[in-house]
């Protein structure tokens, strides 16, 4: 198994350096067929993983560990727990979709070769980032992601807005990265070590309190803006506008989760008390981010930005289910990473063609998109109930489950009394408020472009009919549309996985907080 784990992380990245080497009359015809292969490998490597059923195991059944930079202690340490394992298989099967997506067009800018290697290193940088047991090659890994991932903004983006989208993607990742790097630093010089499992398993001893809650500002503000939590956002809508598809599937569905995940994975269970501490504002501006997207969807006329902004909606769900610190909270967020993954991912599938047929408002689509585009209509509207958190589909359990761990609020809420419950309960209030919210955009999205009524505000010209999902959509939107009503019907398929880890992590913090 650790032969699959190196093949899983390392594929990618191998084919991403031989593509960039290779010379282009020797490789450009044949980039994305190439692409193709390596993604589909790497899924392979990905589902035999999940058949090892790592999450069963009190000890890792995939692990890589060998030294890496002896002189400083630190180590090239990969494993796949239960944690891990549902964001490995959701970037391998998004790699995977954005390959299938280029069969059907490459986006002009740059040469299809070097859009194939820098969206491989996506994927084998956040496969890195997911498996990654100790700081320091997380830290790299999340750097290696976000150079190949500007790039697609910069060069293969929509004009005119990709050159300040990728200047603000860059600018916002690259002060996340500072503020990361400081708090892993902290943690490393305190405790001694690099390693996860052994910070783990300390469960923050020989870190003081004043220690821990500086190294846990640090760390959740630098992760924070990969989430992006509320206020640290704005470079967010611009990117989805400006990215080509395949840029947005990669964005929504993996890059969006690496903030997240290393708050559960590094941040919780490392510096717990220092966790304790920067919760309540986590899970405040948690819920001002569900009320804010909500709000701002419902004035949004773009497509791709009103998806970018229920992102927006749906991290703060993510951020508030870690605050809570709960079981519940910590399940759901886990949960709602791979939901959202799966549903934004659909929408952008459906928002890029609709925009690559020039349509990049809701008046310019034209009503009756159900009789016009079946099939691209019926991956809309699947989308949009599963986005708004419709009961039996993917996105109604990590959003009621994140509820209910603010409900339940943290372990010390109840030591602070009474106004510590209240407050917890009051984030809950607040963020199925924006479940409404969530509920009124998106219909309005279904009744005007999908159902049939028109906008005020539309052309006064007769539109022309879009175009029809091609193969390559119908292709990448079935397999999601899948996963969405599976996970919807049966979410233990999904709780089952994470539960351990959450256990485990939720131990290392219990007695100490």
């Amino acid at each position: 198994m650790s032969a699959l784990l190196v093949l899983l992380v390392g594929l990618p990245l191998l084919v991403a350096a031989l593509l960039l080497l290779v010379p282009r009359w020797q490789i450009e015809p044949v980039a994305v067929p190439v692409g193709v292969v390596t993604a589909s490998v790497t899924l392979l490597a990905s589902v035999l993983l999940l058949a090892a059923r790592p999450w069963q195991s009190p000890d890792p059944v995939a692990e890589v560990d060998v030294a890496w930079v002896p002189t400083i202690g630190v180590r090239l340490h990969l494993l796949v727990d239960g944690i891990a394992l549902p964001l490995v298989l959701l970037t391998a099967v998004l790699g995977l979709a954005v390959m299938l997506l280029l069969c059907r067009q490459v986006p002009g800018g740059g040469s299809p070769q070097s859009l194939v290697a820098a969206l491989l290193a996506v994927e084998g940088g956040a496969l890195a980032a997911f498996t990654a047991a100790d700081l320091v090659v997380f830290f790299v890994a999340f750097e290696l992601v976000l150079v190949p991932m500007w790039a697609v903004i910069r060069v293969w983006g929509h004009r005119p807005e990709r050159d300040e989208a990728a200047s603000r993607f860059v600018l916002y990742t690259a002060l996340g990265s500072v503020l990361m790097l400081a708090g892993l630093l902290v943690v490393a010089i305190g405790a001694g070590t690099t390693d996860v499992v052994r910070l783990t398993a300390a469960h923050g001893t020989g870190l003081d309190r004043t220690t821990q809650v500086a190294a846990a500002v640090l760390l959740v503000l630098g992760l924070a803006v990969k989430v992006p939590v509320l206020p640290l956002h704005t470079w967010l809508p611009p990117a989805h506008t400006a990215a080509p598809t395949v840029g947005s599937v990669l964005l929504a569905g993996v890059l969006l989760k690496l903030g997240s995940y290393g708050m559960v994975r590094f941040v919780v269970p490392v510096v717990p008390q220092g966790f304790s501490a920067v919760a309540p504002v986590l899970g405040a501006l948690g819920a001002a981010g569900v009320l804010w997207g909500g709000l701002v969807c419902l004035r949004e006329r773009d497509l791709k930005r009103l998806v970018a902004y229920s992102s927006v909606a749906h991290t703060g769900f993510v951020a508030l289910g870690i605050a809570s610190g709960t079981p519940e909270g910590l399940q759901g967020a886990l949960f709602l990473n791979v939901a959202h993954g799966a549903i934004s991912a659909l929408l952008f599938v459906v928002a890029g063609a609709l925009k690559d047929s020039g349509r990049t408002g809701v008046g310019d689509v034209g009503a009756g998109l159900r009789d016009r585009a079946p099939r691209l209509g019926a991956m809309l509207a699947v989308g949009c109930v599963a986005g708004l958190g419709l009961p039996g589909l993917a996105g109604f359990w990590g959003e009621l489950l994140a509820v209910l761990g603010s409900w339940h609020g943290p372990a010390d809420a109840e030591r602070d009394g009474e106004p510590g419950v209240v407050f917890w309960r009051a984030l809950a209030v607040l963020a199925a408020v924006g479940t409404a919210l969530a509920a009124a955009y998106l219909l309005r999205v279904l009744r005007l472009v999908w159902h049939g009524e028109r906008p005020d505000d539309a052309p006064a010209q007769p539109v022309d009919d879009v175009p029809e999902a091609s193969w390559a959509d119908v292709a990448v939107g079935l397999p999601l549309v899948v996963a969405i009503a599976a996970l919807g019907l049966l979410p233990s398929l999904l709780l089952r996985v994470t539960e351990p880890g959450v256990r485990a992590v939720l131990e290392a913090v219990r007695g100490v907080v």
